[in-house]
């Protein structure tokens, strides 16, 4: 049962009830909707934003006809947290449990929570989940039997139709899940899941280099699938696995076919691609074709999937009532555990653009991340520079929507559809961010301020700084969008007030229980 009656106490700003009673005036209020969300891309991977060593005009267009900005984040600089924070409009950092996920994990999200999907289902829309899960699966934490219909699942929390990666590329089953059941298995081959310990004879990474064709930089040495080894171990499942090099044209198959199958009836899609996550392995129509490696031939295999459904969307009369979302789960990273020469291949290209940090870090390009919003009848080429984040396109689809929600869904999501609409300026007020280790920072969209805390910070194995320190940051982001002026000790009022604004978000629910 989702929940309905309880009723938490607003945090700064209020979530959407308030205004999700009436759907902006004179606007469809039931276009399609669909997510294309990437991995570990930022914000200056694409041409749109500047890229000049990759050529994205898939992606382009939408930002040419559409809103693209530049000041959107991701809830956190991690995959787990912000996605689960984008579904549940709930910061990450609440709940505990909501890090990085192992593939053995139990389904983060449980079914009396209510979702974006199940906004969507509630305003009479077909929903489906294509791609990179990574929120995890099952009632129990390793307890799963990956032979057997997972239970809960991703149709436990609004989704209709859902064929997913189980966690991610990097980590085993390395196996499609279809509305609970894994794809093409074999009864007489099953699968065996490990998170401790190795399946007697098993070769792996580590103790058989000899079979891998891509090799780890870090970790991953694991169970050896494909010839790449992974983090866990499996046995068996053969005929289920997945070849890396098809991983994007079957899930943009998949998203296809969906669309195909819903055209006559709303529907909301999210659409997670495993581009450019490790291991990257581009199919034979992009391999070598960037000439920045296999990260950058990713990329572009990314903008071939969006150009699909783009097309799939105007072959079959539904482009311009549909709205199109691109956007990054977190901010880039190079070497995240392998081998693949796309550190040497990179030259001049900066996928951080003009930002510090990258993926797990407290710094901009930890979370600053691509954003387009592209609705043919409804954009028109403009660029915001509003402070927005993921977590807001919660209340915002129902503010949309006209659709209320039950007492105490989306906490943290704030109701901007005008601004994401680029009708207006302004964005939010305030944001919390996370990095790896869960340290918080907060910004004004002007200022950020990172408060003093532990962990590391430098990550030397994928060669981003993190940003964790013993002395507080404060960076004037109008004046040194690079963050390489600490102004600590000259903005004292300014950091109390930043520090007492952070406080004053994080007490909002402080006692009330994490779901």
């Amino acid at each position: 049962m989702k929940l309905k009656n309880l009723t938490l106490p607003l945090l700064a700003a209020p979530c959407c009830l308030a205004n999700a009673n009436a759907a902006p005036e004179g606007k469809p209020t039931k276009p399609n909707v669909v997510f294309i969300y990437a991995d570990d891309i930022g914000i200056g991977d694409f041409s749109c934003y500047g890229a000049t060593a990759l050529n994205t005009p898939n992606i382009d267009k939408a930002a040419n006809n559409g809103v693209r900005f530049t000041n959107a984040h991701s809830a956190a600089a991690t995959s787990t947290p912000s996605r689960y924070a984008m579904l549940t409009g709930e910061y990450a950092w609440r709940k505990a449990g909501t890090g990085i996920a192992d593939g053995d994990a139990a389904m983060i999200i449980r079914p009396d929570r209510y979702t974006m999907a199940d906004l969507f289902k509630d305003a009479g829309f077909t929903t489906g989940v294509i791609g990179k899960w990574h929120l995890g699966l099952g009632a129990e934490h390793g307890k799963q039997d990956w032979n057997k219909h997972l239970s809960p699942n991703t149709q436990d929390i609004g989704f209709d139709y859902s064929y997913i990666m189980a966690a991610t590329g990097d980590r085993v089953p390395c196996v499609f899940v279809k509305n609970g059941l894994v794809e093409n298995l074999d009864p007489n081959d099953p699968i065996e899941v490990s998170y401790r310990q190795n399946f007697p004879g098993e070769p792996t990474g580590k103790n058989n280099p000899e079979l891998l064709t891509m090799h780890p930089s870090h970790g991953h040495d694991n169970s050896i699938v494909n010839g790449i080894s992974r983090i866990g171990f499996m046995k068996g499942g053969k005929s289920a696995l997945w070849q890396d090099n098809k991983i994007a044209k079957t899930l943009t198959s998949q998203a296809i076919s969906f669309i195909e199958g819903n055209k006559d009836k709303p529907f909301f899609l999210y659409f997670a691609t495993q581009d450019a996550h490790v291991p990257r392995v581009p199919s034979e129509d992009f391999a070598g074709k960037s000439g920045l490696g296999p990260r950058g031939d990713c990329i572009l295999e990314f903008d071939w999937s969006v150009g699909q459904v783009m097309e799939t969307l105007e072959r079959l009369g539904l482009a311009d009532n549909t709205l199109i979302i691109i956007s990054s789960d977190n901010g880039p990273v190079i070497d995240d555990g392998y081998h693949d020469g796309s550190v040497e291949a990179l030259g001049e290209h900066t996928p951080w653009s003009v930002y510090r940090g990258g993926k797990y870090s407290h710094y901009e390009a930890g979370t600053r991340v691509p954003c387009i919003w592209y609705w043919p009848t409804q954009t028109k080429g403009t660029v915001s520079d509003a402070l927005l984040c993921q977590i807001d396109w919660f209340a915002t689809f129902a503010e949309m929507l006209g659709q209320s929600m039950p007492e105490g869904a989306a906490p943290d999501s704030q109701p901007l559809f005008n601004t994401w609409m680029g009708k207006k300026k302004t964005g939010r007020d305030w944001l919390v961010l996370q990095n790896l280790q869960n340290n918080l920072s907060i910004t004004d969209g002007n200022w950020k301020y990172i408060p003093a805390s532990g962990g590391p910070a430098f990550n030397k194995h994928v060669n981003i700084e993190i940003g964790n320190s013993k002395d507080p940051q404060i960076y004037n982001l109008k004046k040194d969008e690079g963050e390489k002026v600490n102004l600590a000790d000259k903005e004292e009022k300014r950091m109390k007030k930043m520090s007492e604004q952070l406080e004053k978000i994080i007490d909002g629910r402080r006692g009330l229980p994490l779901y």
